[in-house]
């Protein structure tokens, strides 16, 4: 079970949006060079895992409410605490 109100948000898209709160560019990575970057959780960077709240969602009616991932980090509030680079 999973308390994810959306599903395969892409990790580009995550990276994006976290490297635009802290004003930081974005670089892709060559699959070939992800281990070397990343270290072994480089691996899972990869990989097609979608999370999935539907059986939460039936099982005990839940529906999420909020904002989206990439809403919250739009909104800054996880970035207010770091220091400007």
């Amino acid at each position: 079970m999973h308390a994810v109100g959306e599903e395969g948000i892409p990790t580009r898209d995550i990276a994006e949006a976290i490297g635009t709160g802290l004003g930081l560019p974005v670089e892709s990575i060559a699959p070939e060079d992800v281990d070397g970057h990343f270290g072994w959780i480089g691996r899972f960077f990869g990989m097609d895992i979608p999370a999935s709240s539907a059986i939460t969602r039936e099982r005990y009616g839940w529906t999420p409410t909020g904002p989206t991932l990439l809403e919250d980090f739009a909104s800054g509030a996880y970035f207010d605490a770091v220091p400007a680079r």
